[in-house]
């Protein structure tokens, strides 16, 4: 069988201070650095640039910070800027799946209802809780990503999706264990 290598482009999107860079960090690096300037991936302020750093996307991530309902409020919008804006090549919307993010802190102000009845409602292929900071659910959520962005690469039928949350029963890794459990 041949191996192949892929090139997707994935956004990840989402108010400021929920976790973005350091999403991106955790993954690329396994580093986690808590202390973070201010990005051009995804901020509001940034809003009027997004269908150029839409442009040719794979796959979308968006993300909220648990402890922040403000932050989950303005999914809503996000989503609907990234609807509006790129579609896949057949016209169908970008695999996109919500993370809440920073589940190990509390009080938690977005309740798992709340979550579930969003992410199904907007079109999400699913959503997961994750922490940044405690590696949790990381490689599980790209690759659940990955996963979706392969089958409409390979022009397969996609399964439907319900958009509920996605259950991954790993604890969180080591900071220098790679891969999946």
């Amino acid at each position: 069988m041949e191996s192949r290598d892929y090139l997707f482009k994935v956004l990840v999107i989402g108010n400021g201070h929920v976790g973005k860079t350091s999403l991106v960090d955790r993954y690329v690096n396994d580093k986690f650095n808590k202390h973070y300037k201010i990005t051009v991936g995804g901020q509001e302020r940034f809003t009027s640039m997004t269908r150029i750093y839409y442009k040719e996307a794979s796959g979308c991530i968006i993300m909220f910070d648990v402890t922040d309902s403000s932050s989950f409020r303005s999914c809503s919008s996000w989503k609907e800027d990234l609807d509006s804006k790129v579609t896949l090549a057949g016209g169908s919307p970008l695999p996109c799946i919500l993370l809440a993010n920073k589940c190990d802190l509390s009080p938690w102000e977005v309740s798992h209802a709340s979550i579930e009845q969003f992410s199904k409602a907007n079109g999400f292929i699913g959503w997961m809780e994750t922490s940044v900071k405690d590696n949790k659910n990381i490689n599980e959520a790209i690759s659940f990503l990955v996963e979706k962005m392969m089958v409409n690469r390979q022009d397969v039928p996609r399964p439907e999706q319900d958009g509920g949350r996605i259950q991954v029963d790993c604890p969180a890794k080591e900071a220098n264990q790679k891969g999946c459990c």
